[in-house]
């Protein structure tokens, strides 16, 4: 290593199993000698750990990379207020989708991902990305390994399947497989 001060030059990639044995998956890993002044506690190098269960995990999540989010949901107690704040605040012009006996409120977000509002009974208002997955069920019981509480099992829409995935350190995620 070069100039101790360069914090670059402690930030690097890690292997796999280095110093995942007291890691937690998803946690991050500290591992290697710490830069001066950084409590020497601290196993250095900052990474996500990687526990890998078995080679076709690690392969799988090597062809298919990061999933990416598609649509984000806004659930919220009052639907009207809410599309008019963002409206005046973003410029995301709502438009009113009426299906069955309740209405969606669709967002233009721009090109890169959907958005909506959507009323229902919540404490306080929160915002629900909607990730691409390329099976639903395979998707929704990886999320159960990993500890998370199913909200919604994979259900059949209009236009594809979702779940709803809760993980008490990761917060709420929905999974989607669109028709094909």
């Amino acid at each position: 290593m070069s100039a101790p001060g360069n914090r670059a030059e402690h930030l690097h990639r890690a292997g796999a199993n280095e110093g995942a044995g007291n890691a937690h998956h998803g946690e991050t890993v500290l591992v290697g000698k710490p830069p001066p002044g950084a409590d020497s506690v601290l196993r250095w190098i900052l990474r996500p750990a990687r526990i890998v269960t078995g080679m076709s995990t690690a392969m799988n999540a090597l062809r298919t990379g990061p999933r990416r989010v598609v649509h984000l949901e806004l659930h919220t107690g009052d639907q009207v207020r809410a599309g008019a704040f963002y409206a005046e605040l973003l410029q995301w012009r709502p438009e009113l989708v009426r299906r069955g006996p309740g209405c969606y409120l669709a967002l233009d977000l721009g090109p890169a991902v959907g958005g909506g509002i959507i009323e229902c009974q919540t404490r306080r208002p929160l915002w629900l990305p909607y990730v691409e997955v390329e099976r639903i069920g395979e998707a929704t019981e990886h999320a159960r390994r990993l500890g998370a509480a199913v909200l919604l099992e994979p259900r059949q829409g209009p236009s594809g399947w979702r779940s709803v995935v809760s993980s008490p350190v990761a917060g709420e995620v929905a999974l989607w497989e669109p028709k094909r």
